[in-house]
């Protein structure tokens, strides 16, 4: 079953400062039939203005992942870590049991785009920690390159849960096949172009939600880039 989720149903907030797309119930916004995607809790598409950001907050008992689209992130909490992830980079944060960080836009003149997603973890109450990588951009085109996984490695953050997110870039005409495993959930979102899966159309900023596909095929329309995430 695939479930599309246009661009224009999730709920938007501009702050001035913040520009937020919601594809889950977060913070003002709630949806009882919107909660979560199986661990899959938060998927917010951010953009913030020059110079700002989110100040100390605290966070416990979840898996924590930024994906920079455009420009840099600074990273700062509790436990000393202070990083700058830029695009083509990835930061994970365990928030286990309780930190506190903050998080702006590294750049006083330029803006910065990304996605926030939050997982609940395999278990409660872990060590936090954090973890700063930088992919190779060329690696995702026409493949899907895996970013997060429950292992990590070398560019690969390591998150605790079975899980993996991958990106990809799509030229036109190219396809991708994707198995999805038994009981297994998958949440693909185009960052932007034009693509189907499994026949149905995605655009821009369009989701997708799956279950009992057991074989997923994305052709590119016109240059696409995707995120898909793999779930239990």
């Amino acid at each position: 079953m695939i479930q599309v989720f246009p661009a224009e149903t999730r709920n938007s907030s501009d702050l001035g400062w913040l520009q937020s797309h919601k594809s889950f119930s977060f913070g003002d916004y709630f949806d009882e039939n919107n909660v979560s995607f199986g661990v899959m809790r938060v998927c917010n598409d951010d953009d913030i203005a020059p110079g700002r950001g989110f100040g100390p907050h605290p966070h416990s008992d979840m898996e924590i992942v930024s994906i920079v689209l455009q420009g840099a992130i600074k990273h700062e909490d509790s436990l000393g870590h202070v990083a700058i992830t830029g695009t083509d980079g990835v930061q994970r944060m365990s928030a286990g049991t309780g930190v506190i960080h903050a998080e702006y836009n590294a750049s006083e003149t330029e803006p910065l785009s990304l996605f926030q997603l939050w997982f609940m973890p395999e278990k409660r109450g872990i060590t936090p920690s954090f973890e700063n990588v930088k992919y190779e951009p060329e690696a995702m085109r026409n493949a899907l390159l895996p970013v997060v996984t429950p292992e990590g490695g070398e560019h690969i953050a390591k998150v605790h849960q079975d899980m993996r997110i991958y990106l990809s870039k799509l030229d036109a005409g190219k396809e991708l096949v994707f198995e999805q495993g038994e009981n297994r959930r998958i949440f693909l979102m185009l960052v932007s172009g034009v693509c189907t899966v499994n026949g149905t159309e995605l655009r821009a900023k369009d989701s997708a939600r799956m279950q009992n596909e057991s074989v997923l095929t994305i052709r590119a329309t016109e240059d696409t880039h995707l995120m898909l995430i793999d779930l239990p």
